[in-house]
This record gives structure tokens, sequence and C-alpha cells, in this order.
């Protein structure tokens, strides 16, 4: 496999992916999210000569005529294009079985008709819902705790039917919460880092006591990069985790003794998920990946926040940190 598209190459993981796949010496196209300001997302900020070794397609994952377009000519798809912000999903449900079933079933479609060597799909630790036992393996029942995790699971299981089916060769690639540089405030780990460095005093959070389970973006790159390299991880479902637990509320006072040690943690209701909708534990099983891949991750998590504190520091402008982004 040497050609090879990334859809959601715009974003946070996508971006690092596409990177790290033209490093390994892929020719890669990079499927963004068409807009009339015509940017593409984090691609932007890559330097000249990096951007002139991609193709970038500008298409909407929701449309099949224009996903079909952007695979011709490719050996493989890494499909990371999605919607993934839960409290969004909270109000607009419809956006998330558009984009994530939808997308996802657009991009399976192509794939067959097109026979591709490999199909990758970006699933997510949410789809186990709150931990039922630790370390969460592949055979973990699933929970649609959130209309998020419900359309994740549906595509999933679109994509497990498509290998049963029609023995396309689907590979179901499942990282645990990801975080580092690009990363948006929606998610806990920017959003303390960006509150601390403009100064406030009072960090405001939702729940603290659910623990996470944080992969580096790099490593989860690296994951996706050593999954599409086995060919023992095809028909598969392969958790990207570190095997280590975080509670928020031990994370935010770790940020804070390191960047301002005066800041205390203020619960913002808002923040708050349904009680029955918040996600308690993720601690991920990595036995598998490391049984069928050479994956293993290559960061500590304070390595990781380390980078990721720096990055944001240098990018603050990037960040509305008087709001509670969604």
């Amino acid at each position: 496999m040497k050609r090879v598209l990334v859809t959601g190459a715009d974003g946070f993981i996508g971006s690092h992916l596409t990177e790290h796949l033209m490093e390994k010496g892929y020719e890669v196209k990079a499927f963004t999210y068409y807009n009339s300001f015509n940017t593409w997302g984090w691609l932007d900020t890559f330097p000249k000569e990096k951007l002139d070794e991609l193709e970038i397609f500008q298409g909407d994952i929701r449309d099949p005529n224009g996903v079909r377009e952007a695979m011709k000519g490719v050996d493989g798809v890494f499909h990371l294009a999605a919607l993934i912000a839960i409290p969004f999903s909270y109000h607009s449900p419809d956006s998330y079985v558009d984009t994530n079933i939808k997308g996802t079933l657009n991009v399976l479609q192509a794939a067959r008709d097109l026979e591709l060597e490999r199909v990758l799909i970006t699933s997510t630790s949410e789809v186990y819902g709150t931990a039922q036992y630790v370390p969460i393996d592949e055979k973990h029942p699933y929970q649609g705790q959130s209309p998020y995790s419900a359309t994740k699971i549906g595509a999933d299981r679109l994509a497990e039917s498509f290998y049963r089916s029609f023995n396309l060769p689907v590979t179901i690639v499942r990282p645990f919460n990801t975080f580092g540089p690009r990363q948006s405030a929606r998610a806990v780990i920017p959003t303390i880092i960006s509150q601390l460095l403009a100064g406030k005093e009072e960090i405001k959070l939702g729940s603290l006591t659910p623990t996470r389970d944080f992969n580096y973006v790099k490593d989860t790159a690296n994951g996706f990069y050593e999954i599409a390299r086995s060919d023992q991880t095809i028909g598969e479902e392969i958790n990207i985790a570190t095997q280590k637990e975080i509670s928020i509320g031990d994370l935010a006072g770790e940020l804070i003794r390191q960047i301002n040690p005066n800041a205390r943690i203020v619960c913002d209701e808002q923040r708050t998920r349904p009680e029955k909708s918040e996600v308690n534990r993720l601690l991920g099983c990595n036995e598998k990946i490391m049984r069928l891949t050479d994956w293993k991750p290559n960061y500590t998590f304070e390595q990781g926040l380390a980078e990721t504190i720096e990055w944001i520091r240098g990018n603050m402008s990037s960040y509305k940190t008087d709001i509670y982004n969604v």
C-alpha cells in the first residue's frame, strides 16, 4: 500500500496521521471538509514544502459521489472524518447520524467498488461506555451513552458487516482518549491548559471523578500506521490504549501544579454530562495491538503533557478561554 487517502486530514488526529504517513514514505491524498473560506484546517499550518507533497481533496464525507471521487486511485483509506463532540451531539444528533454513519457507509461502499487493499475505520473508546470490567478489551459490551457514541457504534457495525458480507479488508481502529498539539478546547486537557495559561485563577470543569486512558497523539498516529502494516489486523477491532488511567481531578491538579499553583478548580454545571450519559471509567487493554503489530507507546504521559503545554502556549490565539467550548 503506497498511496492512501486520509479523511478528516484537516482535523486534530488526522493532521498528525497525515504527517506521520508522509514521513513513512506514503503518498497521501488529504480529504478536507469543503468550505467557502478555502481553509484546510490544521493542514494550513504545515510548511509549504510539506504541503506541496500533499494532494488536497475538498469535499463532504456525507456526499457519496464526492467520497467516491476522492477514493479513486488510492490503495487504502484511513477514515477519520467524524463529528466527535459529545455535548454537541445532545442537541444535534441528526448531524451525527449523517456524518458518522452515512459518511462511513460512503467510504465502505466506494472501497468495495474500487477494490481497495485496506480500509481503516476510526472508532472510539466511547463505544464501550462506562467500564463494566477493566482493562476494557475488544470483547467489552457496547453502550450508547450519548448520541455520539451510538453513531460510532452504528458505524463500527456497518464496517464489520462489509468485512463479513463482502470480504472487504476492514480494520476498526479504536483509540482511547487522545491529546496533544492542535486539539480543540472541547477536550479536557486543552481546556485546562488554556485556562491556566490565560491566567485564570478559577478553572471551570465538569465532573472530576471520571477516569480516562490518555494516548499522546503521536502514539495514536503511529498506532494507525502499525495496524495498517500488519495483515493480521484485517477483520479485527483494535484498541489503541496505554492501559493506565487518571481521574480528571488528578489531571487538573497536576496541570495546576505545573502552570499556576494558585489556581483552583470550580465545578461548572453546564459542563457536567447527564448522569446516565457520563462515562465514569475508561481504562483500555492494549494486549491485542501489542500482539498483532509492532506498536508500543513511545511517549510517557508526562512527555506528552509537556509538549502539549508548550504548543498551546505558542498558540493561545486559537483558544477562546472565556466560553464553554462544546
